[in-house]
């Protein structure tokens, strides 16, 4: 597909994006005209990769909406410095934008993006997706359970969780950080569940509330469906 015309596809959506309230921040429209989202597609869903839908990517998994990476995004005030875990790498796209808003080039203090992807069939999908941009020394990407977390790494600043589970695992809870957010969508199997904001204060105070319908594919392992 020629470049001039992924170019204006894309210009068009960060337009929609901006008026219909998606993209809030400057450094939010950065990150989406920064990480080249046809690079993260199928190859034969390239000519759609600025279509404001979720694309397959093989294995029953999909690359989420440009507008729904926006949403989580903007919900999680991502900035530079932090220490974040994203349960569902998929084919790496949304690591590497939230990898453009907590490491941006040239940051004095760069932050770093940890995603867990469960199915094995991905990984090699998404670690060439995260190497070929040069995202691959901001996005450390590992193959295992989302649900279990990643203690090693933790305590982590913003955790997104990108697959709907039955409920909140504890462990992500007690790997977020005093002062930390996680957004995860929860509800059942079926392609509607409630988006849910997790934070805890800085006395350990955990509070939940929901922002919202959406639709992800399920969370699998110990703490999934």
């Amino acid at each position: 597909m020629p470049e001039d015309r992924l170019k204006k596809d894309l210009d068009n959506l960060v337009r929609r994006l901006r008026n219909n309230g998606y993209i809030k921040t400057d450094e939010m429209e950065r990150a989406i005209r920064t990480v080249p989202r046809e690079e993260f597609v199928n190859p034969n869903s390239r000519e759609h990769a600025y279509r404001d839908s979720p694309l397959p990517i093989g294995l029953g998994q999909t690359i989420s909406a440009p507008h729904m990476c926006a949403i989580m995004c903007e919900s999680l005030a991502l900035k530079p410095g932090l220490n974040m875990l994203e349960i569902g790498a998929g084919s790496g796209y949304h690591a590497a934008l939230c990898a453009e808003l907590v490491a941006p080039p040239g940051n004095s203090n760069p932050g770093h993006v940890y995603t867990i992807e469960i199915v094995e069939g991905l990984i090699k999908f998404a670690r060439e997706n995260l190497e070929r941009t040069g995202y691959n020394d901001r996005v450390t990407l590992i193959n295992a359970d989302g649900g279990i977390g990643l203690p090693g790494k933790a305590p982590f600043d913003r955790i997104l969780v990108a697959a709907a589970a039955p409920s909140v695992p504890q462990p992500l809870i007690d790997q977020l950080a005093f002062g930390g957010i996680m957004l995860i969508p929860v509800g059942s199997k079926g392609f509607f569940q409630e988006l849910m904001m997790v934070e805890k204060d800085a006395t350990g105070k955990v509070t939940q509330r929901r922002w919202g319908g959406v639709a992800f594919v399920p969370l699998t392992g110990e703490y999934g469906h």
